[in-house]
């Protein structure tokens, strides 16, 4: 039974050719533990190995080979669970879920499906708008990764790379609360987040360290209400989409999926449950095989696993441990910095992104840090398409071109300049300004000898602007060009209204 004080999401309504139709989608996301060794040995995780160099002899199944738990992999699903607000269960067990792949030596992976070590919990998605979804997480079980199978090096051959054998998977389950191809997409980029907050996964899409299966059903209005109260045949048939690792092709695959499903309904048809993929190239989604249940893979206890039994104190340690996550960093840059909630979403939807700012804007005024953080620097990352860990300025640098800001040593046109040459050149800030004459012009005299001679080489432009105040900021610009725009504007504002009598 769902708890029913939980509000239901607003449904993605589709308009059929015999009534308006709603979604039902449930996630469940494959985590790849930010581990150095696999679950059940010591061979090594990292990315990009030649083929098959990262295979112990467990890995590859050879005869007489125990698996070991890895009790890292464990504390970081457990420190996810904790992240996720999720019930830790203290006694788990492995089980055997049996078929045959090609690119899974033992013929069978070790997973958990009677007894997970992680149980509820759940994600608070933020939608445009300022609309939160909750999205329930029903369990989180460890297992193990199979390997790749390469069909497109030989026409007539197909290879196997068991580097990926064995890697530590966290299964992330979600209950079927997702209502459209938007919120799916939110909900994995916020469970992304979080995870990446938590260390627990580096959310690498691209290289399948984060990838999703997508249940996706429809059924009629009031439908999804009626489960919730407990109708458990209120729901449409569903049909599972399976390796899905880029948020644009998951929007694209449930819409999709969805109308085909509708269109087979309302020609009298019935929905097969099936597994299938999607073709980014078609925009479609093709049936690659009929759905299994639990008992086609045959599970049994893993006999070479004793069950996990886990201490409290040891979760209470990893709970207090755990670092802030994206939530409650977002309220606390509002509240200690005074930005606002738009741009302490920006900032902190990268954990690395979030402490750029705050070494930038710590001791420093926050508006103005995050303006710079956003506009200048991130601008110019996304333009190059660069990651913030390769900035070439640093925290520090950009802090330093504050402070001379604030000082007045340098103006605003010049600060731009002064990050041009952090950019391409480095250095520090207050020694590249010194030694290039970029320090801002402060004294009035000087100033006010540039405001005379631009009002007494224009004199038509000088009654035009007594006639019209609003003009007499082509004198400003004009003494802010003959000074190489360090004169301080404020000063060049007053004097120049003090010189046309303003």
């Amino acid at each position: 039974m769902l708890d029913l004080d939980i509000p239901a999401p607003a449904p993605r309504v589709i308009a059929g050719i015999k009534g308006d139709w709603e979604m039902v989608i449930g996630m469940e996301v494959h985590a790849q533990v930010a581990s150095a060794a696999k679950l059940f040995s010591g061979a090594s995780t990292a990315f990009g190995a030649e083929p098959n160099a990262s295979v112990s002899f467990v890995d590859a199944a050879m005869p007489g080979m125990l698996p070991v738990l890895n009790g890292y992999c464990v504390e970081q699903a457990v420190r996810t669970g904790l992240g996720l607000k999720a019930r830790i269960n203290l006694v788990s067990a492995f089980d055997r879920k049996n078929y045959f792949y090609p690119d899974l030596p033992q013929g069978y992976q070790i997973s958990q499906l009677y007894h997970p070590l992680v149980g509820e919990g759940e994600v608070m998605v933020e939608m445009p708008g300022g609309a939160v979804r909750r999205v329930r997480i029903e369990r989180i079980h460890l297992e193990q990764d199979a390997g790749k199978s390469i069909h497109d090096m030989d026409p007539a051959l197909s290879f196997v790379d068991l580097n990926r054998t064995g890697v530590a998977l966290m299964e992330i389950v979600s209950r079927p609360d997702i209502r459209g191809p938007e919120e799916a997409a939110a909900y994995l980029a916020k469970l992304r987040q979080i995870l990446r907050y938590l260390g627990t996964c580096d959310g690498n899409m691209q290289n399948g360290n984060l990838r999703a299966d997508v249940n996706v059903s429809v059924c009629r209005p009031g439908a999804y209400a009626a489960w919730l109260a407990g109708d458990r045949a209120a729901l449409g048939t569903r049909c599972e989409i399976k390796n899905m690792n880029s948020m644009r092709f998951i929007q694209q695959a449930i819409e999709y999926e969805a109308r085909r499903q509708i269109a087979i309904l309302e020609d009298g048809g019935a929905v097969v449950q099936e597994t299938r993929l999607y073709d980014p190239d078609r925009g479609e989604t093709r049936s690659m095989r009929s759905k299994e249940e639990a008992h086609d893979y045959r599970y049994f206890p893993d006999p070479d696993l004793l069950p996990l039994e886990l201490d409290q104190a040891w979760v209470d340690a990893i709970a207090a441990g755990l670092p802030e996550l994206p939530d409650a960093k977002r309220a606390r840059f509002v509240a200690d910095y005074g930005i606002t909630p738009y741009d302490a979403a920006v900032l902190t939807a990268e954990v690395e992104a979030a402490a750029y700012f705050e070494a930038v804007a710590r001791g420093r005024d926050g508006k103005q840090a995050a303006n710079w953080v956003i506009n200048e620097l991130f601008g110019r990352l996304n333009k190059e398409g660069r990651e913030i860990g390769a900035s070439p300025v640093s925290a520090a640098q950009l802090g330093g071109l504050l402070d001379l800001l604030a000082a007045g040593t340098i103006s605003g046109k010049i600060a731009k300049e002064l990050f041009e040459i952090l950019w391409t050149e480095g250095g520090d800030p207050a020694d590249i300004v010194r030694a290039r004459g970029m320090e801002q012009v402060t004294d009035s005299a000087e100033i006010e000898a540039a405001v005379a001679r631009a009002v007494a080489e224009n004199p038509a432009q000088a009654e035009k602007a007594r006639a019209n105040p609003k003009l007499a900021g082509w004198f400003v610009g004009q003494v802010m060009k003959a000074t190489g725009g360090k004169a301080n504007p404020q000063t060049v504002n007053a004097l120049v209204a003090r010189a046309l009598g303003l």
